[in-house]
């Protein structure tokens, strides 16, 4: 995996965002944390992970995936061509991506960590 954070100008600038992150996740982005947290799937997951230029909202770094839970805004146009582009600059850093909805999340907890599950099978 060609793993690498960012460029030191940045680095400091998303080290502060990602400690903000951390301070006030949402509540989907919490109780996936706390799940994650207890998964025996063999691999530790960090949360607000620096990774390039991002800062992914969960990751196994060793396993080389990046978990995100995507608010509403998700749907806007302008966010989707964003997300599509991260997820390309994840995937050539050699990262896997899985998307969840909050709702996903908050109400369909199980399946959710199903899909997890599924990728360490």
């Amino acid at each position: 995996m060609d793993y690498r954070t960012a460029s030191p100008d940045r680095y400091m600038l998303l080290r502060e965002f990602a400690r903000e992150n951390r301070r006030n996740m949402t509540l989907a982005e919490s109780l996936l944390w706390e799940e994650l947290r207890k998964l025996e799937v063999g691999t530790r997951f960090n949360r607000q992970h620096i990774i390039g230029d991002y800062i992914v909202d969960f990751v196994s770094q060793r396993e080389g995936l990046v978990i995100e839970v995507d608010g509403g805004y998700h749907s806007e146009r302008q966010q989707q061509e964003d997300d599509a582009i991260r997820e390309r600059d994840l995937e050539n850093l050699g990262f896997q991506v899985m998307r969840f909805t909050n709702e996903e999340v908050l109400y369909d907890i199980d399946n959710v960590l199903t899909q997890i599950e599924s990728y360490f099978k």
